[in-house]
């Protein structure tokens, strides 16, 4: 019990400073044409800053990597994805190449990564987290695909800008035809809320448009834009939309009533937010270098308690967990959790007494989190 407690106290003595988060938004310029840029902003939406310019050509997507300190950013213009320090934004060194126009990436329900393709045969790529080449997933293509997101089931959708479509695919990459074919014109990213509606952001019809479960049109759930692409989900629940035709994000609450200029048109040169990534932060930056410290795991709430015989694991933002899996403290995989429900319990099936590590992996990047098992 000695070493428990010590255990305890360690988990204590990491500290909640309370949470906070960066926004992330990427800027595409003039498309295929410079300039380029990652925007870093707090998350009041000021204190906007170029987080990197470095190797991008195009960029369309931005997905942090927790556990090794990078960001990956897709190139359409590269026909690449290259990585970077997720602190400074320095580049390292190329993840992956030979993509036709990567687009939009998530992390998959099988911790790999899905990277779409704008060119080529339009098929779903994945990689593993090392940048490892694994297969073309799906078994048709989707031409100029540049959305993506899972059901609860697992099924894949994935939308094209010129088929004015999304198009399903089920757990194993087999088409299963078109989910959505009409009341769309250039949709881009879409996303599952957790009732199985789907949102779609329609570029060239400037609107976010809902669809139910079966893919019926519900009717517009955001009005007033244009060109929009970028779409992410406060800890509140709010939405950040990227809006070209403003050259800005803006702010909307959860029933979709616009609220403010998040980041104002054009700040720090703002011209094409096609990817808006939230990212969570410690409260505490170096005012003097402004470099961000990364949240540690306890700091975002996904797991309770800290120390119990069972731990409940629920989606604190909607929809985000693709797969967690438990290690115990040599590092062996003990258990690997699929999180088909919005909530789920842990017992622990009477493993050893001790600490465990619970790695999430999430649409957007991953995180760990740190537990002690009590028997009952």
């Amino acid at each position: 019990m000695l070493r428990l407690l010590f255990l305890f106290l360690l988990l204590v003595s990491i500290g909640v400073n309370g949470q906070n988060f960066n926004v992330y938004i990427s800027d595409a310029g003039n498309f295929n044409n410079p300039p380029w840029q990652i925007l870093r902003t707090d998350k009041n939406g000021v204190n906007v800053t170029v987080f990197t310019k470095e190797k991008l050509n195009w960029p369309q997507d931005i997905l942090f990597l927790e556990d090794s300190n990078t960001v990956l950013i897709s190139n359409l213009g590269a026909n690449s994805i290259s990585r970077h320090n997720a602190t400074t934004g320095a580049y390292i060194n190329l993840f992956a190449s030979s993509i036709q126009g990567p687009t939009r990436m998530k992390i998959g329900p099988d911790s790999l990564l899905y990277v779409l393709q704008w060119k080529g045969s339009g098929k779903v790529k994945r990689y593993d987290l090392s940048g490892r080449y694994v297969d073309d997933f799906t078994s048709v293509g989707v031409p100029q695909s540049i959305g993506l997101d899972w059901d609860k089931q697992g099924n894949l959708y994935v939308s094209s800008y010129n088929g004015d479509l999304v198009r399903k695919f089920d757990t194993s990459g087999a088409d299963s035809g078109l989910f959505i074919d009409s009341s769309l014109v250039g949709p881009t990213n879409i996303w599952i809320e957790p009732n199985g509606d789907m949102l779609v952001l329609d570029y060239d019809g400037g609107a976010v448009k809902r669809f139910d479960a079966q893919g019926k049109y519900q009717g517009v759930f955001i009005s007033g834009l244009g060109k929009c692409e970028g779409i992410d989900r406060l800890p509140n629940n709010d939405w950040l939309i990227g809006n070209g035709s403003s050259r800005s994000v803006k702010l909307y609450d959860t029933q979709g009533k616009y609220k403010k200029e998040f980041v104002p048109g054009s700040t720090a040169g703002l011209r094409t937010p096609n990817a808006v990534v939230l990212r969570m932060v410690k409260d505490t930056t170096d005012t003097t270098t402004n470099n961000i410290v990364n949240i540690k795991p306890e700091e975002f709430g996904l797991i309770y308690p800290t120390v119990g015989d069972s731990f409940t694991i629920t989606n604190e933002l909607p929809n985000s967990i693709m797969s967690v899996m438990v290690f115990d403290m040599n590092g062996k995989l003990v258990e690997r959790l699929s999180l088909i429900e919005e909530q789920i319990t842990w017992t622990g099936n009477n493993l050893q007494e001790g600490y465990y590590v619970f790695h999430f992996q999430m649409k957007n990047g991953s995180l760990i989190k740190n537990r002690i098992y009590l028997r009952p």
